[in-house]
């Protein structure tokens, strides 16, 4: 029988999911058929499963992890943000419903149910399940109706390790705070805890170690040092983008969308010693560089209305004007193009923009939702990625598609071009020869090898600061109730 054990985190971003990832290949690695679990995430940077489910990006990493393909069980409710207040709401891989929050609260009781019918399929297959929280369990005042994090851990009865951030500082009060809020009845789930990202020497913090275990009751399993590789592995948030990302001199700009989505699609470029990847902020021009690449967008119209605030329109002509190439990925590739409209209001309320003009395609929102993995070729080499939008793109650039996937396009000129394809540049034989072609230096940088060393050193990286035999011990086999 699968045993299991639930990850909580003591705040957000506490690297819970990065935790969850090196467990994963730790145990797998061990002979155990180990397999991911997050009952809810909230993220825009979605992952396709092989039947054209959505599940967050992460816990395809830890299925990655695990050695097994990710499959929509995985994370069976799926929060994608669209405005400050609602979200998208994904449910055993397909969108039920686009939502504002306090409605969704008064569905969580009802997904509940979806969760555990996953977690119980999950658990069939698997001889050791890592659950993985979201946000805090400190959050008591979201603990009615909670299906993330102390309310699925009552439901499936399962052992909860708390993680708790030294690098924000204030790791105590994280910690023994969160005892002293919680109901006894969560604060007797609570077996374990650890402190994640500590820099320097680790034995300095031994004392503040024993004083969490001496007010909590908890076992300390240890304390985990800064993993400088960690920004090697696909980010969970659009806020975990690091400005700069390696010192290349082939230069890539990335304007911060507000609604950035699937941003996965920078992760062989940050990670390709040849390029250095910017993040441009609110607030600063477009600086001067070799490429500018439009990432992925949630809610297209506003963030197209917010680019043309920023004057980013100005820069990009500027840009193509001195020669310069322009990449659009899904939405980033909508803007691209002379129009874009949701009749329907599918985004937002209804409207229609005129695009920023480099290509020369419109599209029109739909209903229909494209939910796909996908394989060609782009530039007559080798690609697969996956799909997800809602728009439909025509005109005549199509014309020069430069990839039989993904609907590409592309200007008369070759400088500009789109597509719907996300996970372009992981292919390595069109990455290389793409950035050759605009004047990068040559690299035998392999993505996906990158990503399984960065995994292999996570996992050794944590056997060497924690107590993974007593983490082991403590999961069990889970009581569904």
């Amino acid at each position: 029988m699968a045993r299991a054990i639930m990850i909580q985190g003591a705040g957000s971003n506490v690297g819970k999911s990065v935790l969850v990832a090196g467990l994963c290949r730790h145990f797998a690695r061990a002979g155990l058929r180990v397999r991911p679990f997050k009952p809810q995430n909230m993220s825009n940077n979605a992952a396709v499963t092989a039947d054209g489910g959505e599940i967050g990006r992460a816990q395809a990493t830890q299925a990655l992890a695990c050695g097994v393909p990710p499959v929509t069980d995985m994370n069976p409710v799926l929060l994608k943000p669209e405005t400050e207040t609602g979200s998208q709401v994904i449910v055993q891989g397909r969108r039920v419903a686009t939502v504002r929050a306090r409605n969704y609260f008064k569905m969580k009781p009802q997904l509940l149910d979806a969760a555990l019918q996953s977690f119980s399929r999950l658990c069939a297959g698997a001889d050791l399940v890592i659950v993985e929280g979201a946000g805090s369990p400190a959050e008591i005042n979201l603990r009615a109706g909670d299906i993330a994090n102390m309310g699925f851990a009552e439901a499936a009865d399962l052992p909860v390790v708390l993680a708790g951030d030294i690098d924000r500082g204030g790791v105590i009060a994280q910690l023994v705070g969160t005892h002293a809020v919680l109901p006894p009845r969560d604060r007797d789930r609570i077996e374990a805890f650890l402190v994640n990202k500590f820099r320097g020497d680790v034995s300095l913090f031994a004392d503040g170690a024993a004083a969490i275990a001496g007010r909590t009751g908890w076992h300390d399993l240890g304390t985990v040092p800064w993993f400088a590789d960690a920004w090697r592995l696909p980010a969970e948030d659009g806020l975990d983008i690091a400005s700069t990302r390696r010192d290349g001199a082939f230069r890539v700009v990335v304007p911060r969308l507000g609604r950035i989505a699937n941003f996965d699609d920078l992760d062989p470029l940050s990670a390709d010693p040849a390029v250095s990847v910017e993040i441009v902020e609110p607030g600063r021009p477009l600086p001067v560089c070799d490429l500018v690449l439009i990432p992925g967008s949630k809610s297209t119209l506003a963030d197209l209305a917010a680019f043309r605030a920023e004057g980013w329109d100005v820069d990009l002509a500027g840009h193509v004007r001195r020669g310069g190439h322009v990449m659009g990925l899904c939405g980033g590739y909508q803007m691209l193009g002379r129009t874009v409209s949701d009749p329907d209001g599918i985004e937002g309320p209804p409207a229609s923009a005129p695009g920023l003009g480099l290509l020369d395609v419109e599209t029109v929102m739909r209903p229909e939702k494209r939910v796909r993995l996908s394989d060609g070729h782009a530039d007559g080499r080798p690609v697969s990625g996956y799909e997800i939008h809602l728009g439909a793109t025509t005109g005549p650039d199509r014309a020069r598609a430069w990839a039989d996937v993904g609907d590409a396009a592309a200007s008369p000129d070759g400088r500009v071009r789109g597509c719907y394809l996300h996970g372009l540049f992981g292919a390595d034989g069109f990455r290389q020869a793409y950035l050759a072609r605009l004047g990068a230096a040559a690299t035998a940088f392999d993505h996906g090898a990158s990503v399984e060393r960065t995994l292999d050193a996570l996992a050794d990286h944590l056997a060497a600061a924690l107590d993974l035999d007593a983490l082991g011990g403590i999961a069990r086999a889970p009581v569904i109730r």
